[in-house]
């Protein structure tokens, strides 16, 4: 062990007159730990945000949905699927549906809802992973009654329970005459995605059934393509609208909820600043930490050189005890994010509006990124602000430090 790591690990610890300074190392690493975790948990949450919303976007649409100019019907809808999966390699499912306004009544409740016809064969919606009352049954036999799948806050309003039979009114391609075609349906099962605006609007049925309903037996109201990369979707979007042509057109998951992405990019932007402050007040706690020990130990420093330290020699010594700081808190900081992080996404302690905020619960990402790139930026400003107070110890003349220290 070098003199320098032998006397910087002396100086962090208290002597019988040196509590003081013990304590004042001990606020040091606080800080740093502190600073750390906050930032860690805050781009934790911020991606768990980011991967939440898009889930559950794209789980109710898609990456990439095809639609008709002014809601037209789109006809020949198997063989155009068939042709965009053999164009464009980037897309990974086609799925045609047919979604339009509809009025659900169950006893003397009525209530608006966007109902979604899904192709059973082709599915690429998530829904079936919210399902929390009967199961995502949209298929039926031959004479049996239509199934229906709707939200929880839906359900909740209408009082609705699985095996319910509900009337749906929808609005066929004769609604300028006030003409309308009205269906039973059996509620086959209740999703709750966290999502209030979803689980209060959607409902889902087979395409089939939701053809008829609204009188369109042989077209869609428009398709859903997964993508391999949603970062190729804009320029899939433009690909299969030349494919196809008038009357289809492309919108992007983004464009549809231009609104909600702006909102997550305009809350990531200033957290790294704001949470950077943080480190770099524990940083500075550091700087002043030193200092007093500088001025403490003025005599011995002069000691030291007077013995032939050098004065690289003495920088290394503060800052040794500078980088033990750092490494100490920037360790058991991680230690503290990481648990915070596993019982938020393990018990769900911290719940949310889901009207506000599209979810139950504060949800969280751990990324190994988040941790190394937090760690890394902590050490490095803790290791140059060690360098002032280590320049200084270095730069005392040892008569001088010896004389009137």
């Amino acid at each position: 062990m070098s003199y320098s790591t032998f006397i910087a690990r002396r100086y962090l610890h208290s002597g019988r007159n040196q509590g003081f300074f013990s304590f004042i190392t001990a606020i040091s690493i606080l800080g740093v730990i502190l600073g750390t975790a906050t930032l860690i948990i805050a781009l934790s949450v911020l991606g768990g945000f980011e991967k939440e919303i898009t889930e559950k976007v794209v789980g109710f649409t898609s990456h990439v949905q095809i639609l008709g100019f002014q809601n037209q019907p789109l006809k020949k809808s198997n063989q155009n699927a068939e042709l965009i999966r053999r164009s464009i390699p980037v897309v990974s499912a086609v799925s045609p549906f047919v979604a339009r306004e509809a009025l659900i009544r169950f006893r003397e409740e009525v209530d608006g809802i966007l109902l979604k016809g899904i192709d059973r064969d082709n599915d690429v919606s998530t829904t079936r992973r919210y399902i929390v009352a009967g199961t995502y049954e949209l298929g039926r036999e031959r004479g049996a009654m239509p199934k229906i799948v709707v939200g929880k806050k839906l359900a909740a309003k209408l009082a609705l329970h699985v095996g319910d039979k509900v009337t749906v009114f929808g609005i066929g391609r004769y609604a300028e005459r006030g003409l309308a075609r009205v269906m039973q349906f059996i509620v086959s099962g209740i999703y709750e995605s966290g999502m209030a605006e979803y689980d209060d609007i959607y409902a889902f049925t087979d395409l089939s059934d939701a053809q008829t309903l609204f009188q369109i037996p042989d077209a869609v109201t428009g398709y859903d393509l997964m993508l391999a990369s949603v970062d190729s979707a804009e320029s899939v979007s433009g690909q299969v609208q030349d494919l196809l042509g008038y009357p289809h057109y492309g919108r992007t998951v983004f464009q549809t909820y231009r609104n909600l992405f702006s909102w997550i990019e305009l809350q990531k932007k200033p957290i790294p600043i704001i949470l950077g402050l943080i480190i770099i007040v524990a940083t500075v706690n550091i700087i002043g930490t030193l200092l007093m020990m500088v001025l403490d130990k003025t005599r011995e420093i002069g000691v030291l050189a007077a013995m032939g330290a050098t004065r690289w020699g003495i920088t290394k010594i503060f800052l040794r005890q500078g980088f033990t700081i750092a490494l100490t808190g920037t360790l058991i900081g991680n230690g503290l994010a990481f648990g915070l992080c596993w019982a938020q996404q393990e018990f769900k302690f911290f719940s949310l509006p889901s009207d506000i905020y599209f979810m139950t619960s504060v949800p969280i990402l751990l990324r190994p990124e988040y941790f190394l790139l937090v760690s890394a930026i902590t050490l490095l400003l803790c290791l140059l602000s060690s360098w002032v107070p280590a320049r200084l110890a270095s730069g005392m003349r040892p008569v001088n430090a010896i004389r009137f220290a």
